[in-house]
């Protein structure tokens, strides 16, 4: 069997490994062993918080649609049931947009809702 010299592909994979690392602190930026380390818990990480960004900007809507809401009289969650029952279909984030942005239009929304909520359940 003919023999194969792999310092070539084994050098090309070790800067592809440190350029990945370039900014981490400490041997992780410098030693190989520790450098693939880094990218596998990085590479976890950024995976489990891409999803849970979704999470935390939902929260964030919920409280500033909430703070909103109070301010025009309603709660939260009653505010979201009488929008659903009004047949209202903003998402979160439009409500939470206009809550933040233009509070007018928002407590529009908020007396419409109110408003055609009251009348389904007379």
């Amino acid at each position: 069997m003919t023999r194969v010299k792999k310092g070539v592909n084994a050098l090309k994979k070790r800067r592809n490994i440190l350029k990945q690392v370039k900014g981490y602190r400490f041997g992780r930026s410098t030693k190989e062993k520790m450098a693939k380390d880094a990218i596998l818990h990085a590479g976890r990480s950024a995976f489990a918080h891409r999803r849970r960004k979704k999470k935390d900007f939902r929260k964030l809507f919920q409280v500033r649609i909430n703070a909103e809401a109070r301010v025009n009289g309603v709660s939260y969650s009653k505010l979201m049931g009488l929008l659903k029952k009004g047949n209202i279909t903003l998402d979160r984030k439009v409500l939470s947009q206009m809550a933040n942005e233009s509070p007018k239009s928002f407590a529009r929304v908020v007396s419409h809702s109110t408003n055609s909520g009251q009348a389904k359940v007379s």
